[in-house]
């Protein structure tokens, strides 16, 4: 490593690799640093994306590829399901192999990419960041950059560090556990959600299918209705019932934001991205997508800061206003739905997928479920309305 860098990423997940490399690939010196010994571990992600979110950022190759996903089958509190087949095609990922496919892309473009490379603090100079502390291989150094991009996940230090207010309220963080599950009966190319009070409180379960008898099975919890009976006991309950024969072969628990992006994500030499900037879809909680596309846009802004030395923030607002403009303003109205489904009991989820079962399959799109979820909010409606006339609002 050299004594210093135009940008420096902390965090070599999507977000933080892309971001990397559309700063390198427009002309600034990086630095992409990743605290575990390889990007992508440990996983922490139910690992679906859309083929058409990721397409733009990089070649699909079939080694990070699970399953192929067609159909989506809600599940309704009392059993009735209806299928979705109008949504694009989902990809069920290998998330190790495909972070480390996506800091490849970016060491291609000039990255310069490190693990075990533990960011610890920022440095200051006059006020101003000015660079990162951090531990390597238990030596503590100090590297200067003009750009600091923090993509370090849903615990996010380096946004703190900044001075920058990076809590959400109890209800807008799910709290999640995961099973690997092999030796199951499922179908290869259909993922599945359930809802209901009994099965996860202001959440949903999820499967979603890695090959023929394996999938992540997981449950997410609002986490103000969390406090009586965990997520644990949901999803083993749930378990038990749908696949009382399932062996666990991985196990994985953490935290995901269905929060509105942070009001801040800015400051004097300094952009978040991804989770760390709570730009995640707060109805499904995806952000794989959404923390490539943040990435993509803060590392152009990056390199034009660098081109111009211009690293304030004032400058470097103009990520945010890519930002909104790309996904941020569709990013409002999903918090304004997913606070609208929180509202609903069991009765309005089973009348919900009772309307959806008499929906024509060709018909059955995102768009027409969450306009019959608030179609008694006119005002919301609307909002959904001019959303999608601006651009296709996506799960992830």
């Amino acid at each position: 490593m050299k004594n210093k860098y135009d940008v420096i990423v902390i965090g070599g997940g999507p977000a933080g690799s892309v971001a990397a490399k559309f700063a390198s690939e427009n002309g600034a010196s990086v630095l992409l640093l990743e605290r575990d010994r390889e990007a992508g571990i440990p996983v922490r992600c139910a690992e679906g994306v859309s083929l058409k979110g990721i397409a733009p950022f990089i070649e699909i190759d079939k080694r990070w590829i699970a399953a192929q996903i067609d159909v989506a089958t809600l599940f309704a509190p009392n059993g009735e399901s209806a299928k979705m087949h109008n949504n694009g095609t989902g990809l069920v990922l290998e998330r190790r192999i495909f972070d480390t496919a996506l800091c490849e892309e970016a060491v291609k473009f000039g990255v310069e990419f490190v693990t075990k490379a533990d960011a610890i603090d920022l440095t200051w100079k006059n006020g101003k960041i000015s660079g990162v502390k951090i531990n390597y291989l238990n030596e503590i150094l100090e590297i200067e950059c003009d750009v600091v991009i923090g993509a370090d996940g849903v615990e996010s230090r380096v946004g703190r560090w900044a001075g920058i207010k990076t809590n959400v309220a109890l209800k807008d963080i799910d709290t999640c556990i995961q099973y690997t599950l092999s030796g199951i009966d499922i179908e290869e190319n259909a993922c599945e959600f359930y809802f209901g009070r009994d099965v996860s409180p202001g959440g949903y379960v999820w499967v979603f299918p890695k090959n023929k008898n394996t999938a992540n099975v997981g449950i997410g919890l609002a986490g103000h209705f969390s406090h009586a009976k965990g997520p644990k006991k949901f999803l083993d309950e749930f378990i038990q019932k749908r696949f009382p024969n399932g062996q666990k072969i991985y196990t994985v628990c953490g935290g995901v934001t269905t929060a509105d992006t942070l009001p801040e994500i800015v400051h004097d030499n300094i952009m978040l991205v991804g989770d760390a900037a709570r730009q995640v879809n707060p109805i499904t909680g995806g952000g794989i997508v959404q923390g490539m596309i943040a990435g993509s846009i803060a590392g152009k802004v990056a390199a034009e800061a660098v081109q111009k030395k211009k690293f304030n923030k004032k400058f470097l607002k103009k990520y945010r206003k890519e930002w909104d403009k790309k996904i941020g303003n569709n990013q409002k109205v999903m918090y304004k739905i997913k606070e609208k489904v929180l509202e609903m009991g069991d009765e309005k989820f089973n009348s919900l997928v009772k309307i959806c079962q008499n929906i024509p399959a060709d018909k059955f799109t995102v768009k027409a479920l969450f306009s019959e979820a608030v179609k008694d909010d006119p005002r919301l409606v609307l909002e959904i309305a001019k959303t999608f006339v601006k651009s296709k609002l996506k799960l992830k």
